[in-house]
């Protein structure tokens, strides 16, 4: 959609490999910042600016965007000669909560310019039709560490922008947020989901994913079973509370990542 999807798990080590494809999408012009400003928003302007730089985007290519924490995000901004959009990382209920009224809007303004979007750690997790925002426990079951659950107590799903329709999870090896995203499929919250590992991205064209960075990419998907094993699994689901769980695949730099619907063979 757009020019264009670049999902990044978070990290700065990886400055020119991470943010280099949005650069070439965006043809080197000027790229909006979106920072859901929690009272420190110039200080992380500036990290992600001289990230930009790092990765060879000219001086003043960024362009702050600044979100008030409980405000809201207008697409209107993406009429300021911008090429590229990039979201940032905070906490992530907030970001959902600053676009959650213009999501479709957002959506197709990107597509009728062709503007590409990349999202970093929240603003990646953003980027799916259903984004886990967060959480650390799955019926009270921990599934992740306490401190990388973004002030939620169960694992949440809400709506996200839709530009792909996998869920997202970021951080993946740094924080061990893979089991977060492993329990959202396994009890059908999302459909599948890709967790992303930090210092690394995922490009999104036409359905399939390109890993780059220094780390890996981790496709989630639901456990295919026959018709009578899927009806036990269920009855089981059903009686004991269970997830029917998930099978996960890892993908390390270079490669091609099969993320269309149908299941990995």
């Amino acid at each position: 959609m757009g020019g264009g999807t670049f999902l990044i798990g978070g990290g700065w080590e990886a400055a020119p490999e991470v943010y280099g494809p949005l650069l070439r999408a965006s043809g080197g012009g000027r790229i909006g910042c979106v920072l859901l400003d929690e009272g420190d928003g110039e200080e992380q302007f500036a990290r992600y600016a001289a990230a930009l730089r790092a990765a060879g985007a000219g001086e003043g290519a960024a362009v702050p965007l600044p979100v008030p924490l409980g405000g809201r995000f207008e697409p209107g901004l993406l009429a300021d000669g911008l090429d590229g959009l990039l979201v940032c990382g905070g906490l992530t209920p907030g970001y959902q909560d600053a676009f959650a009224e213009c999501a479709g809007r957002l959506t197709g303004l990107l597509a009728e310019r062709g503007i590409p979007y990349a999202g970093f750690s929240a603003g990646a997790v953003l980027a799916a039709r259903r984004a886990v925002v967060g959480g650390w426990l799955a019926d009270g079951v921990p599934v992740c560490p306490p401190d990388t659950a973004e002030d939620l107590e169960e694992v949440e799903v809400r709506p996200g922008l839709g530009l792909v329709p996998f869920a997202v999870d970021v951080h993946a090896a740094q924080w061990g947020t893979l089991g977060r995203l492993v329990a959202a499929v396994s009890r059908g919250s999302v459909p599948y989901g890709v967790a992303i590992d930090e210092n690394t991205v995922l490009e999104v064209t036409d359905g399939t994913g390109r890993v780059g960075g220094r780390g890996r990419v981790h496709v989630v998907r639901p456990v295919e079973t026959d018709a009578a094993e899927t009806d036990a699994a269920e009855a089981d689901a059903a009686r004991t509370g269970a997830a029917t769980g998930a099978v996960v695949r890892s993908y390390a730099r270079g490669a091609a990542v099969p993320l269309g619907q149908p299941p990995l063979p």
